[in-house]
């Protein structure tokens, strides 16, 4: 029931044709990462690299790659998680259909973890360096674990039951730590181990962790479950892996996983902190190097056999893609209890997850009383970013689903094609400044910095929306190619704007400093204020400012990505004939977002030309990976 490791997880595929084995020689620098973004483009298996350069491990890719093999992998287990989510929802379920529900206290049961005296993980012990040593993207600062579950206890709580499990990144090498001894932890705001973190600095102690790699593939996916806090990840894990996770308890240290493939145990000190990145990462850019807690390492382990598994990030979509998918399997059906009134809720993964959530809400109350003007919906805005991770959405679009039943916000179009046919750009906007959005999204006025845009739509279709342009149209200086992305929408080509030189932290603060300026801006009020009352755009709700409209308008995910991951909504939304009244912004006009590449934003992750090529020569006929049609 369920897999306890990754070896046997990994043998149930190939049997089924799900996983094969390359025996070839391969590259852990770019050159395995390469290959598993072909495999996931390609839908391909899951694949297990026996001789990875430089390492004894073997290297697993692309084992969560397509959502057929992870409901492969949960067979035994994804509908008792879904029925334990429906008694959680509604504990007297059991008692209309017992039929159903009648294993349900035996799922619960198997929920907690379960106290053992050693396991697998503590076999043998290896230098840090021994480990694969994968490198992503040619401007990462260095190997990173890729599909690590960290785990921390509670410092003044010791045990499993106030613990936390949580896919933080973790960089091997680099930078200046010390070879053997140190690795990065970089975790963000809104993460677990920042309670325990801070309860340890309180107290004057160090944190200890434990970072497991391996073991049942649910304990990866648990690591990346935004459960309520208070709520063990391991008790899920263990209802997702079907069997009680088994830890290991340690005195004055965290528990261990005694399944995992490989564990890292190590200490954070108070105030050791040290450079950590840059990494290619989920957005589709660089996070830079920043300060990030300094891991020191006291132990590795690891067990007979062990499987060293990677994924790899970037513009999305990746295989991350589908844990995003997983996630919403699992806990979708609990959105209308923990935010009233809320049917469904998309943090949009083709903007980078964070930067766009879409919203489907209703207006409940008033019913004798019919109004245009949104009111509760704004109510549920605030609840949808009052909810942990959400909290770190850059843009929040919310519309009455009573308008439109059966509208979901994971239909990204006609999503959008209801809200653009409805909003009131006078009335709908509403901005959240000087606030915190996603660490790792450099759109912002500083690290972690930024603001917040709500748009709430309601009411009749106030406008038919455009689908094609009219044959001339007269823009500002400096402005040109307008295509069209979406019905209702159209790129334009601004000025491009010159990247500046970062040569330190020093020059770092200095472009942060321009960002909260926005020099650039002039070239959009210009822009702007061409548009007059006859002009043809103002057939158009939205108009995106781009470096490139063919990439925009080509499909979708470009759009989507372009928009709302180089765009902060209080630097870089105007509009046209826009006001402020009783210091509410609005526009008569259009909506006009800047999404160009701008001096403090991080550079695209792009592959290295000489690793494309030599990954080429490999997938060749008759060459080693020619099989794997990539």
């Amino acid at each position: 029931m369920g897999f306890r490791s990754l070896r046997s997880c990994v043998d149930a595929l190939r049997a089924e044709g799900q996983a094969v084995v390359v025996d070839h020689p391969v590259d852990p620098h770019l050159e395995i990462a390469e290959i598993q973004r072909r495999l996931f483009r390609a839908g391909g298996p899951a694949v297990l690299f026996t001789k990875p350069r430089g390492s004894d491990f073997p290297v697993l890719v692309n084992l969560y790659g397509t959502r057929p093999r992870i409901e492969r992998i949960f067979a035994d287990t994804l509908d008792r998680v879904r029925r334990l989510v429906e008694l959680k929802l509604d504990p007297t379920a059991a008692l209309r259909n017992p039929a159903r529900y009648w294993r349900s206290p035996i799922d619960a049961l198997a929920m907690l973890p379960k106290r053992v005296r050693t396991g697998p993980a503590l076999t043998r012990t290896i230098p840090l360096s021994r480990l694969p040593q994968v490198v992503c993207w040619p401007g990462d600062g260095g190997p990173f674990v890729t599909l690590p579950a960290v785990y921390t206890e509670h410092p003044g709580r010791p045990g499993t039951k106030h613990s936390n499990l949580g896919m933080y990144r973790v960089q091997l090498a680099g930078n200046a730590y010390e070879h053997d001894r140190e690795v990065g932890l970089h975790y963000q705001i809104h993460r677990g181990i920042g309670v325990h973190h801070a309860a340890a600095l309180a107290r004057g102690e160090p944190l200890k962790v434990a970072i497991f790699v391996g073991g049942s593939p649910a304990m990866a996916v648990s690591a990346v479950m935004p459960l309520p806090e208070g709520l063990s990840e391991l008790t899920f894990a263990g209802a997702l892996a079907g069997h009680r996770i088994p830890m290991i308890p340690r005195k004055d240290r965290p528990a261990i996983y005694a399944d995992a493939d490989f564990v890292i145990e190590g200490t954070v000190n108070p105030g050791a902190t040290k450079p950590e990145g840059p990494f290619g990462d989920h957005l589709g850019y660089y996070a830079r190097q920043h300060e990030f807690p300094l891991l020191r390492v006291d132990q590795v382990w690891h067990r007979e056999g062990a499987i060293w598994p990677i994924t790899v990030v970037g513009r999305p979509p990746q295989e991350d893609t589908l844990f995003g998918w997983l996630v919403h399997e699992l806990t979708g059906p609990v959105i209308p209890t923990v935010l009233p009134g809320v049917s469904s809720v998309h943090a949009v993964d083709a903007s980078g997850v964070h930067p766009l959530l879409l919203a489907v809400g209703s207006e409940r109350y008033l019913p004798w009383k019919r109004s245009d003007r949104p009111a509760e919906l704004l109510t549920q805005a605030s609840a949808i970013l009052g909810q942990g991770q959400l909290s770190l959405a850059k843009y929040l679009f919310i519309v009455d689903g009573g308008e439109a039943p059966g509208l979901d916000a994971h239909d990204v179009e006609p999503f959008l094609a209801h809200l653009l046919a409805r909003v009131d750009w006078t009335r709908d906007c509403h901005f959240h400044t000087e606030t915190t959005i996603d660490t790792l999204d450099y759109s912002g006025s500083g690290l972690n910095a930024g603001s917040k845009l709500v748009v709430a739509a309601r009411g009749p279709v106030r406008r038919e929306l455009a689908r094609e342009l009219p044959a001339a149209i007269p823009l500002a200086a400096g402005f040109a190619n307008p295509r069209i992305c979406l019905p209702g929408v159209v790129a334009i080509e601004g000025p491009r704007i010159e990247p500046t030189p970062r040569l330190d932290a020093a020059s770092d603060q200095a472009i942060w400093e321009s960002a909260r300026t926005s020099p650039w801006s002039a070239d959009v009020e210009r822009f702007t204020a061409a548009i007059g009352p006859e002009h043809p755009l103002r057939g158009f709700p939205l108009l995106v400012i781009v470096d490139d409209s063919g990439f925009a308008a080509a499909s979708l995910a470009n759009f989507l990505w372009l928009t709302f991951t180089r765009s902060n909504p209080a630097a870089n939304v105007h509009g046209v004939e826009a006001s402020t009244m009783h210091k509410h912004w609005g526009c008569r006009g259009p909506l006009v977002i800047d999404a160009r590449l701008k001096p403090h934003h991080a550079p695209p992750v792009e592959e290295d030309p000489a690793v494309t090529a030599a990954v080429d020569a490999l997938c060749r006929h008759g060459g080693p990976l020619a099989g794997l049609r990539l």
